[in-house]
Order: structure tokens, then sequence, then C-alpha cells
């Protein structure tokens, strides 16, 4: 019995043995995988906290609208065209630079940073390492070479991350948003005159312009630059009824993000701050200012008209001798006559024209969203001066300011000002003209382009109803005049319900004896050669290019604008 009894004991000792032992055995494992699940868990972690790491650091790079950078010296708010394009942006960049003390193996060094950027100037780099503390090596560093060099684990390798500002768009809005100095301070366009803004606010500054049509203005104008020469040109494209500037181009211009390069002086704004002579664009002032007066009517005639006239020793004398005798004031202006501009400008009076011309904003001032903006010089009144400015000589303005003032005359004679800058609300407009000013002055623009005595037939592209007026002015030089022109096209369209004024002014054009004239009229017929340098075989050549394309932009996206 007792025998037994030992027996079953053992056995039960056994057994329990058995399962301690098994249980002993299953906490190992479990132990075990636990720590190494462990291990894969701190792994996980720490890969975590890299990506989340260079996700925020990539992010950065690419939107800075975080609240982190709202307190950084350097933040400045983005700028966006009209349709959320990124103008002018604040970015976070990397700078790589090297502490030579903490350099252990040059050559290594040097091998290791050759192999990533392949093309950097070594010889360079050996002399900065050995002669210098501390020196850049890569500025704006891109994310991917930016992590094959921290893997190198090169203590002598520093990073430095700072805010810059960035112009995605380069060149082509160089007048209109200008730049920012080493200091974060605005020195030029948008950037001066909204300094403090972009500094205070976080929510991206909306403009009026729109990317693609700038894109396109600016090709066009580039294009014929170089087939007429010039030394320059400038183009505004306005709705006359917002004020919204859609377009505003200035060649030469420049590359923001290359400041270092800016200096020479033809990086004149030539749209706003450039002041010249525009010639035979005044003479819509001079019917518009006659017309608002009630002092005469488009058919009003003008009879025995001379081929010249003296003022104050100076003779005043028609630049095409076939213009007739005997105008009415509508043929006077859509043959561009000279002695008949004169004359209307002589019943309307130097105070009521200059009071005019104040009015619609050619003669003062204009308040505008960048400071580039040029003061017409002082020009002193009589009836000489009266009768040269009434057909565009002696007297000067800017192209922003003809833009204006042609806006005023065509849009019923409602005073706006031309913005930039998007406005919330709607701002109520003050009637400056008379009810019929328009109405009169606008067919007479059309017929300017679609009749043969009218000086802008290049400009009648299909399907838009253009109208407007041409001006070919000397330039003035050393108390005269040179041989050197301003040539410039007003356009309005549609004429029977204008939304548009575009204003292209070509700086100093040459006579293309290659260029081949393509008449828009149906007739297919083609004239090689500018028999003239004038503005109606450059400038409106230009304008009728710029126009066809454009125009189906226009005709879509801006639609609704009234």
């Amino acid at each position: 019995m007792k025998s037994r009894s030992l027996k079953i004991i053992l056995e039960e000792s056994k057994n329990k043995f058995s399962y301690q032992k098994s249980r002993s055995n299953l906490n190992i494992t479990f132990n075990r995988i636990s720590f190494i699940f462990f291990i894969f868990f701190i792994i996980f972690i720490i890969y975590s906290i890299h990506l989340i790491h260079l996700g925020s650091r990539n992010q950065n790079l690419k939107t800075n609208n975080t609240s982190k950078f709202l307190n950084n010296e350097l933040y400045r708010a983005d700028i966006v065209d009209r349709n959320g394009n990124y103008l002018s942006k604040t970015v976070s960049s990397i700078n790589i630079g090297i502490n030579t003390s903490n350099v252990i193996d040059k050559k290594k060094l040097i091998l290791n940073l050759k192999y990533i950027f392949p093309n950097k100037d070594f010889e360079k780099i050996k002399f900065d390492l050995e002669n210098k503390k501390f020196f850049y090596f890569e500025k704006k560093i891109s994310n991917e070479n930016y992590e094959k060099i921290m893997k190198l684990g090169d203590k002598s390798i520093q990073s430095e991350e700072k805010l810059i500002r960035i112009y995605p768009e380069k060149n082509l809005f160089s007048h209109i948003i200008g730049q920012i100095d080493n200091d974060n301070n605005g020195i030029s366009g948008l950037e001066k005159s909204l300094d403090e803004d972009l500094k205070s606010v976080s929510k991206p500054v909306e403009l009026t312009v729109d990317k693609d049509i700038q894109f396109l203005v600016r090709k066009e104008l580039l294009k014929f630059n170089k087939i007429f020469k010039t030394k320059g040109s400038a183009a505004i494209l306005m709705n006359v009824n917002s004020g919204e500037i859609l377009s505003l181009v200035s060649l030469p211009d420049f590359d923001p993000n290359k400041r270092e390069e800016i200096s020479d002086v033809n990086f004149i704004n030539r749209a706003t701050k450039g002041v010249y002579e525009f010639g035979s664009v005044f003479k819509t002032f001079t019917l518009a200012a006659a017309l608002d007066q009630k002092i005469i009517e488009p058919q009003t005639e003008f009879s025995d008209l001379p081929k010249s006239i003296t003022c104050a020793g100076f003779p005043i004398r028609e630049y095409d001798e076939k213009i007739p005798s005997d105008l009415t004031a509508e043929q006077i202006l859509i043959r561009s006559g000279n002695i008949g501009s004169v004359k209307i400008g002589q019943k309307v009076g130097v105070e009521k024209f200059k009071l005019f011309l104040k009015k619609i904003g050619i003669i003062n001032e204009i308040n505008f969203d960048i400071e580039e903006v040029g003061k017409p010089i002082d020009f002193n009144w009589g009836k000489c001066p009266l009768a040269t400015a009434s057909f565009g000589h002696g007297i000067t303005t800017t192209l922003l300011q003809i833009v204006k003032a042609y806006s005023i005359i065509v849009n019923g004679g409602y005073y706006i000002d031309p913005i930039l800058i998007k406005k919330s609300k709607k701002i109520k407009k003050e009637k400056i003209l008379g009810n019929n000013v328009s109405k009169k002055i606008l067919p007479i623009l059309r017929k300017i382009v679609t009749t043969k005595e009218g000086t802008a037939n290049l400009a009648n592209v299909y399907g838009y109803e253009i109208g407007g007026k041409t001006g070919t002015a000397n330039k003035s030089s050393d108390g005269g005049y040179s041989n050197k022109k301003i040539n410039t096209f007003v356009s309005v369209f549609p004429t029977t319900k204008p939304k548009f004024i575009l204003a292209v002014m070509l700086d100093e054009p040459k006579i293309n004896d290659e260029y081949i004239y393509k008449y828009r009229d149906g007739s297919g017929f083609e004239l090689k050669g500018s028999p003239r340098n004038t503005a109606g075989w450059n400038s409106v050549e230009t304008t009728g290019h710029i126009i066809e394309k454009i125009g189906p932009i226009l005709a879509t996206k801006f639609i609704e604008i009234e």
C-alpha cells in the first residue's frame, strides 16, 4: 500500500514537474517573442518618427502656411493670381555647410561628396577646406541630396533650415511682384508696397492678374520685340468696368530669384513708371472733351482745313498729305488729322480741356497698388500748348493713365482706378462724363479699325469687335525731338458693350523689310515689309496677334465680367 502510494506521489510529482517544465518553457518562449516584438516596436516607433520628420520637412518645403512660421521674422504671406497660382511664396529651405575643424578625413569627405554632387567645383571646395573655418557647401539643397549627404554621418557636415522667398513664375510677373532684399524687406513692386501686410498676415494676397493671359501677352510681345527690334515694350489688359488688371507686362523684365543680376536701367517698368508723349492717342481725349461739353457732335463739319499752321514759330503739319481739307469731327479722329484735332481743341479751350484731362486722370498723379508709377511732367498751358496737346504733342503721361482714361471714356463715363489687388466688395462707381460720350466715341473707334481710312486695319480680328486709336510720337532729345519713336495702340473690345482695354506700346521700333503682313479682312492679301515706322504698322500688328491668342480665354473665363 505504501509502495503504491509512493508511486502515485512520484507520478504526481513527475507530472507536476513536467507541467511546470512545460509552463516554464512556454514562459521562456513567450518572453522571447515579447522581447522580439518589443524590439520591432521600438524600431517601428523610431522609423515612424523619422518619416514624420521627413514628411513635415517635405510639407514645409511645399507649403508654409503653418502657424509655426508666423512668428518668424522671415515669414511673408504668399501672393497668388486670381486663380490661386503662386506668384510669390515663402518656403523652408535647407543649407548645407562644412565645419572644417571637425573634418577627420578630407580625402574621404571629398570622395563622398563627389559621388553625390559630381558637377560641383571641388578645386574651390578643397581650397575652402584648407583655408576656411566654415563654408556653405550647398544652399537650397534638394530633399534627395539632403538625405544622401546626411547619411554620410560626417560630423563636419552641418544643416541649416531657413525660410526663403521664391518666385515660381520667374520673369513672368517681375514688374508686378517685385523683389525683397537680404533682410526680408520689400524693395520693389507689391513686395514693397505691401511689405508690412505681407509680414503680418498668413492668408495669401490674391491679385487680379491671370497667369495664362500674362504668359500669352508676354510671349507675343517678346516675339514682336525681335521682329521690330525694339528697345523695349509694354502692354496692359484691363477690365473697363471694374479696373481689374488681367495682365501687365513690361520688357525687358527680370528673374526676381536672381536679384544679384538686376541692375540695368532698361528694367524700368514701362507700363507704369515710364513717362512718354503718346502722340495721336490723345486725339480721342480732345474729341471726348468736346462731346462731353456738348460743343460739337461727331458729324460737325470742319471746312478748309489747312495742311499746316504755325504756333510760336513752329509749324504743325498733317502726318499724311492725303488727308482732305473738309472733314467731320468723326473723320478727323478716323484719319488721325493733326490740324483738325487742333481746331477741336481750340473750340474746347484751355481751361475746359485741362479740367477734362484732370477728370479722367491723364495729367495728375495716379494712385496704384505698386509704387513704381511715373508722374506726368508739368505742362505750361497756353494757346500753343493747347494746340500741341490736342494731338498729343508736348504733353506726357504713363501708359497706365492712358488705359485708365480710355476706360472711363468707353465704359459709360464712370470713374475707375486700375487695381492689381482683388477687392472683396464692389466699389460704387461715380459717373463723371456725360451719358452720350461713350455711345458717340465707340462707333468712331470701331471705324478706325474697320474702314480703309482708319489707321488700325491690321487689328480687325474676326469675332471681337475691336476698336481703338493709334499713336506715333517722336521721343524728345536735348530740347528737341529725335527720330526714335514711341508707338502705341489702345484697343477696346467689344465696342458694342466694352469689357476690355488692351494698350500696347513699343519703345523705339524699327522697320522690318522682311516681315509679312497678312490682312484679316478675308481677302487673303499679304504685304511684305513696313511702308512706315508708325503704330499702324507695328503696335497694331502686335495687338492683333495678342488678341488672337488671348481672345478665346477672355471669351470663356471672363464671360461673366460686366
